[in-house]
This record gives C-alpha cells, structure tokens and sequence, in this order.
C-alpha cells in the first residue's frame, strides 16, 4: 500500500525513540506509518453517480438548448427528436459524466480533495484500530500496549492505546503529542516527527506505568510501513 519512503535514518530516528521511551516505562509503543487508510472507492462512486444524475437533470431542465446544441453540432437541421432518441441521449449523457467523474478521481490529489474531512478522519480512526486490534492489543503482560499511526494522504494520526492506559490517562492527554508530531511532519519530517510522538507518549506512560526492574520488550521497536 505504501508510496511513501522512508530512509534508514528516520527508521532509526523513531526506534531509536521507541527505545529511549520504553526505557523509562512498562508500556509498549508501536509505531505505523501508512501512505493512505482507505481506498474510498465509495465516496469515488458516490461523486461519480451524483455527477451523473445532476448532468441528466439538468440535460431534462434544459432540453431545448442542449437539443439545438446537438443539432448545430451535427447538422441536424431541426430534427425531430423521438422519445427512444431523448431517452438513449440523457442515458449517455449519464454514462459519460460517470465515467468522466471516475477518472478525473484517478488524480490523487482532486481525490482526496473531494472526500469529506468527517469521512477521512473515520476512515484513519478505523484504520488505527484495526491495526492495534492485530499488533498491540493485549500483547503485554499488563496491557500497556500503545500505538501511535500516522496516515500521510489524509494528513492525519491517531494513538490508539491498550485498556489498562485508558483506564488511567484520558484520550484528550494525548492531544500534545500529537500536535509535536504533526508539527514536524507538515514540514516533511517524517521520522523526526515520529520520534517527537514517541518521545512524548513515552513520558506521559512513564508517569503512570514506570518500568519495573523486571520488565522485558514485549514488542518490536521498529517503525512499520503498510
């Protein structure tokens, strides 16, 4: 799935961070960059079909212009036009604006444009999730696992964080790191804006879960890229 790459200094940049920070305490960081969350095929064809019902209305309001339009651009001289003409013209009108709208959503960037902020942010959300659900959740001895996801085409991330953290450290605690890690980023620091992210996620668990002389790495401390 992923477009974007990283160079081995940024991956170092972020699990040399992962380390630093779980030195200092008993959670486990996991740390994902993806290049998009989801592929909105449904938002692509929600656009395409609503271009394409907005052409056949307005083709039905406006019948007489575009009818002469045909006709000028033709040499039709007027012509007659029978119902099973009008109806076969507003279907290719609809089938055109379809598939027109479907690829000019074939250039990334007028995608993403088009796909509502709400939408994104679900989507991205959904994405941490899953993947907490398969790599961190209750993998820990204490259930301190955290992840911390980075989506790059919808400009957004979540830290996604294992039962006995919510229990201790509200959603809204994690709103500085985030906003370090974002900082970096938008500047196209990839790696050290993860790093920042990790670096404060691990001081705000150090503060609630510290590590014990016993605690071992329950999860690997390396960047992954889906």
């Amino acid at each position: 799935m992923a477009s974007i790459t990283l160079s081995d200094e940024e991956r170092r940049k972020v699990s040399d961070a992962v380390g630093a920070a779980e030195a200092h305490t008993a959670g486990e960081i996991v740390t994902i960059v993806s290049d998009r969350s989801d592929g909105y095929i449904d938002v692509a064809l929600a656009w395409s079909v609503a271009i394409s019902f907005l052409a056949m209305a307005l083709f039905s309001v406006f019948s007489e212009f575009y009818l002469s339009l045909i006709d000028q651009i033709f040499g039709l001289w007027g012509h007659e036009w029978t119902h099973r003409e009008l109806l076969a013209i507003v279907m290719a009108v609809g089938v055109i604006k379809f598939i027109a709208m479907m690829l000019i959503q074939l250039i990334q960037p007028v995608k993403f444009f088009l796909i509502p902020s709400a939408v994104k942010s679900a989507r991205v959300r959904d994405r941490a999730v899953s993947f907490f659900k398969v790599g961190a959740e209750r993998r820990t001895h204490g259930h301190t696992g955290i992840l911390i996801y980075l989506s790059m085409r919808e400009h957004r991330a979540e830290i996604v964080a294992d039962q006995a953290i919510t229990a201790k450290v509200p959603a809204t605690v994690w709103g500085e790191a985030m906003a370090d890690m974002l900082g970096h980023i938008k500047d196209g620091r990839i790696g050290d804006g993860m790093a920042v992210g990790v670096r404060d996620v691990g001081a705000i668990l150090a503060q609630h879960f510290p590590r014990s002389e016993d605690d071992r790495n329950e999860l690997p401390d390396r960047l992954i890229e889906v």
